[in-house]
């Protein structure tokens, strides 16, 4: 089995350019709606698919947003370079729910829903303490 997380946004060329940027993702299959957003854009790491990024329709519901969501991108990064670059590319006009910290299971994490509404997790590789 395999899962795919895909980011339905208001803005989704810039939110491809936003997400290449912090991610170091290159812009896959895509294909564009007649307006010019993406209908459908797959954005690889290591030509792998990573994350698939759609604007948003008429039909989905926009105007009901939780205090905290009940959902998040985790993403493991390889170090904490990569975590500080991501979220300081993520957190330009952002929501910082935790700053970047060490948690028990993380030496460097942080939580920021994006200007395009997208919550994420990042964190180096985890661990669990020894018990």
């Amino acid at each position: 089995m395999e899962i795919g997380i895909q980011a339905y946004v208001k803005g989704s060329i810039d939110a491809v350019e936003l997400y290449k940027k912090a991610f170091g993702a290159e812009l896959g299959y895509h294909v564009l709606n007649p307006d010019g957003g993406y209908y459908h854009a797959e954005l690889m790491l290591s030509g792998k698919p990573f994350l698939a990024v759609s604007e948003i329709g008429e039909n989905f519901c926009t105007d009901v947003i939780p205090k905290y969501p009940n959902m998040n991108f985790g993403i493991v990064l390889n170090d904490e370079q990569a975590v500080r670059k991501a979220y300081s590319v993520l957190s330009e006009d952002a929501a910082i729910y935790t700053p970047l910290r060490v948690l028990p299971w993380s030496d460097l994490s942080a939580d920021v829903v994006d200007r395009f509404g997208v919550y994420w997790y990042l964190t180096v590789p985890q661990h669990r303490p020894a018990e």
